[in-house]
């Protein structure tokens, strides 16, 4: 087993100073979600750092005021803004062919959280189609662009995962009670597993991929439950200390250490919080990695289900 990757960073670093002294002049990158949220600082760190970024949001024109307000206070103009809904597969794809050239960085960044039950037109779980099956459908579209440059994956997952492996018996709650958590949870440790999976699979063409938890942040994207709901879900998983939150600007921190460290380079599978590698998840611990999250085996049957699912031919 490879030594846990620590790095100077921690709880209260933000993503700017993350990339404090980093050039990305000439890299490329795509964020998801990038017109909310942690999305925007993400945004804002890469293009500080002068990189190219393309904000692909649901909402175009709310993209839009983000990139023009990121531009300005940047001073990078090369802040560009497309399309994406996530829980159309036909929206992805269309992102995905409208690529062109080389892709350094992939932000797997938006979500949904502890939705109540939604069924996409498919009969797909929400919150599994779209942070699990909109993103890989998403990541195998740009495959070319990615191994052209040897490029970064980074999705956004959750401690969340904890709540749920993968139920591969029955993935979309066809036959057992809802529980959004459990959803949400599943989807997240999907999350994880896309990039043990990607991590086999695509060593050879020198595309990473890794996972983190960026922290408690008040977003949009708890726009389902309160933060006394959320605290209370944190106490069920047995964790005794209150839920401590982060700004935006520190939420996107540790996206930002696995897009840029060089401490991750050429590693995948990874799962980080609080900017270094997290520690195996055990009781009284509201954090950690939980040991399914990274089972190979689990690994390898998300990835094939998902490609059955999604009608996606094998890549390389």
């Amino acid at each position: 087993m490879s030594e846990r990757i620590t790095t100077p960073f921690g709880f209260e670093t933000t993503a700017l100073e993350v990339v404090e002294g980093v050039d990305l002049s000439g890299r490329r990158a795509v964020v998801t979600g990038g017109a909310s949220g942690i999305g925007v600082e993400t945004v804002r760190a890469l293009a500080a750092a002068g990189a190219e970024v393309t904000i692909a949001a649901r909402d175009v024109e709310a993209g839009r005021r983000v990139a023009a307000e990121l531009s300005a206070s940047t001073g990078n103009e090369r802040i560009f803004v497309a399309p994406l809904e996530l829980t159309s597969q036909d929206s992805v794809k269309a992102f995905a062919a409208s690529w062109d050239g080389p892709l350094h960085l992939l932000i797997n960044n938006a979500g949904v959280m502890a939705t109540p039950l939604t069924r996409t037109p498919e009969g797909w779980e929400l919150q599994f189609a779209t942070n699990h099956f909109g993103h890989f459908t998403l990541t195998l579209g740009l495959f070319d662009s990615l191994r052209a440059e040897g490029a970064r994956v980074v999705n956004v997952s959750s401690a969340g995962h904890l709540s749920s492996p993968v139920v591969f018996e029955d993935i979309h709650f066809e036959r057992r009670e809802y529980d959004r958590w459990q959803a949400y949870g599943q989807s997240k440790t999907a999350n994880i597993l896309f990039g043990v999976e990607a991590g086999t699979r695509w060593a050879s063409e020198g595309i990473t991929m890794n996972a983190l938890m960026p922290g408690g942040i008040l977003t949009a994207l708890q726009r389902h439950i309160t933060p006394e709901q959320l605290q209370e879900r944190i106490k069920l998983r047995g964790g005794d200390k209150p839920l401590q939150l982060k700004t935006p600007e520190q939420g996107a921190s540790t996206t930002l250490v696995l897009a840029v460290s060089p401490l991750v380079e050429g590693r995948s599978g990874l799962y980080f919080e609080d900017c270094n590698e997290a520690l195996p998840n055990t009781a009284g611990m509201t954090g950690g990695l939980a040991a399914y999250a990274h089972d190979p085996e689990a690994a390898a049957q998300l990835w094939k289900v998902s490609e059955e699912t999604l009608k996606i031919g094998e890549q390389a």
